[in-house]
């Protein structure tokens, strides 16, 4: 069983940055790709962020490219995203998920099996 666990959610202000962790269980993380999603009250889970799982390739939402980074960490088993300039609308709960074993990554929901419980992150303006 996989589990994945974000932090580093919180309430900040528009401009500010935050740094969003995944810290996933088990022996096989550095064979996935990982990436991040994220869903605002009465929308849909959307996509943000992909990485590969040699974290080599990255894939980004458009409206998130220049402001956010992907990143890997696999001796720590851990997947970030990096916030900076963050914007009211980027107010949402974040999701990590794991991707297909041994891929690029994946902008389709239906392409991860394990989620994480998420993490709010919330931007006033």
């Amino acid at each position: 069983q996989v589990q994945l666990v974000e932090s580093g959610g919180g309430l900040v202000q528009a401009g500010d940055s935050l740094r969003l962790s995944c810290a996933a269980s088990g022996r096989t993380f550095s064979s996935y790709a990982m990436g991040w999603f994220r869903q605002a009250p009465g929308k849909e889970r959307e996509f943000v962020a992909a990485i590969s799982w040699r974290g080599g390739s990255t894939y980004y939402v458009d409206f998130v490219k220049g402001r956010f980074t992907i990143s890997r960490d696999n001796a720590k088993n851990t997947v970030y995203l990096q916030m900076n300039s963050l914007k009211p609308e980027d107010t949402a709960v974040y999701y990590c998920a794991r991707g297909a074993r041994y891929s690029s990554g994946s902008y389709s929901v239906r392409q991860y099996d394990y989620w994480g419980q998420g993490t709010q992150v919330t931007v006033s303006s």
